[in-house]
């Protein structure tokens, strides 16, 4: 069983013991800390929260909305809803902060609490530590009963959300009409199977063919939406019926899309679509992540914008966006952000964006993701022994590529001209990953090899 209490939130397997994982008394604590948290830095007494479908979120939901009724604040729950409509929520609501109920992509014995500041934006390190610390010291004090706080129920925002996209300039949903696109959507059974087909109904889509799209919260499959996980949607699409697929992980804040051919269009390469369609319509910049492909930083030079890479997180792409002024950024995970409508993570704005720019580049998907300069990532780890300090490799390796173009903002990232390698520690165990791209998939196996050959080069000298 797993407990990970982190600045971002807290996550964890369902079940056990206290401390250990996910448990009601876990729940109850950390809900408390942040509700605390969220009053006193802002002197308001509202919270929005929202899960997503899978099994254990009603009863975390209970367990979240009396904790914080208890501290004497105010719920707004949104219910079955996805990450980037809380977010939304808890500005249009002037909350406190927000409580997303969801493990993300993880499997279905996971769930946490994401949390919000706000501006219904992910709180940053040095919030998140003190959020932390009311936690560990159990510095919270609960409402008598005549203060109790109140509880309003709102399924109204998914709408408001689909409005406000079907509103952006961008989103050209009479180019998207005009096309009469044939679209499959895997929604993974969770909370994309009651968005997703609403917004493409509002952009005058008519054929939809939905898979798993019951938000009951029975995955499935693997929900991270990787391609050997997408084995199902594929084959559908690859019989030919299909323009385009689409498919959303649990909490719909990463996109990921099918070509017309039955292959994967690539999750790097969504930002990178998104984003040339943005950049051909507005001047600016953008933002990625350390770990994500360098098409985006040619297709920006291309439109002529300029390209900044932020430590991996999305706490701190969006920091990096807002010190840019960067019109369009996300992870190459497939996770889009457009300041536009709001500073986090969006699948549903991602696909209002990718539809407008297919139906008006008047080109197949494959056709489209051709046009973009074609890289591939290759991701490793290499397992280390407890013993080994993971800080001081990393200084080596650093050491030893000096010559080379370094970025040290997040592990170690050497740069070979439009090649790199990155290097991350994991925060909870003895690992260090391994990410390399290259225009070809030898080449970026071959880089990631050298440096795993590196590692293990450094350790046999220190032993």
């Amino acid at each position: 069983m797993t407990l990970i209490k982190s600045i971002s939130g807290i996550r964890g397997t369902i079940g056990g013991k206290a401390g250990e994982s996910l448990t009601p008394i876990d729940i109850v604590k950390f809900a408390a800390a942040f509700g605390t948290w969220a009053q006193k830095k802002t002197g308001k007494s509202k919270i929005v929260i929202g899960r997503d479908a899978r099994i254990s979120g009603e009863m975390a939901s209970n367990l979240v909305t009396n904790t914080l009724i208890g501290l004497g604040l105010d719920v707004v729950d949104l219910g079955l809803s996805t990450t980037p409509t809380v977010e939304i929520a808890v500005p249009d609501e002037d909350a406190a902060g927000g409580i997303i109920l969801t493990a993300s992509h993880n499997p279905v014995q996971w769930n946490a609490l994401k949390l919000l500041n706000d501006k219904g934006e992910f709180i940053s390190a040095e919030d998140g530590a003190e959020v932390l610390k009311i936690a560990e010291k159990d510095n919270y004090k609960f409402a008598e009963v005549l203060a109790l706080g109140s509880y309003k129920k709102d399924d109204s925002y998914i709408d408001k959300h689909i409005d406000k996209i079907l509103a952006l300039p961008l989103v050209d949903v009479e180019a998207i009409k005009a096309k009469n696109f044939k679209i499959a959507i895997d929604c993974v059974n969770s909370t994309g199977g009651i968005s997703v087909p609403r917004l493409l109904k509002a952009l005058g889509v008519e054929h939809i063919q939905e898979f798993y799209c019951e938000p009951t919260g029975h995955f499935p499959h693997n929900p991270e939406p990787l391609p050997e996980n997408l084995n199902h949607i594929c084959r559908e699409i690859e019989k030919g019926k299909f323009d385009l697929g689409i498919v959303v992980d649990p909490d719909v804040d990463r996109l990921a899309l099918i070509q017309e051919d039955g292959n994967p269009f690539g999750e790097e390469y969504t930002l990178v679509a998104v984003a040339d369609y943005v950049l051909s319509n507005t001047t600016g910049n953008t933002v990625s992540n350390l770990s994500s492909s360098v098409a985006l930083k040619l297709v920006t030079e291309k439109k002529g914008g300029s390209y900044s890479a932020a430590a991996v997180g999305e706490v701190n792409v969006v920091t990096e966006m807002k010190k840019t002024k960067a019109v369009i950024g996300g992870e190459g995970n497939g996770g889009i952000i457009y300041p536009e409508l709001h500073y986090g993570r969006d699948a549903l704005v991602g696909i209002a964006l990718f539809l407008s720019h297919l139906a008006k580049s008047d080109k197949r998907a494959s056709r489209l993701r051709a046009s973009y300069p074609n890289f591939h990532i290759s991701k490793n780890k290499i397992e280390l022994t407890p013993e080994i300090n993971v800080d001081d490799i990393l200084k080596e390796i650093q050491k030893k590529y000096s010559s080379q173009k370094v970025n040290t903002i997040d592990g170690v990232k050497i740069e070979f001209g439009n090649e790199w390698v990155h290097l991350r520690k994991s925060n909870t165990e003895p690992i260090i990953r391994i990410y390399s791209e290259s225009d070809s998939e030898a080449t970026a196996e071959h880089l990631a090899n050298k440096l795993i050959s590196d590692i293990k080069d450094i350790i046999t000298a220190k032993v």
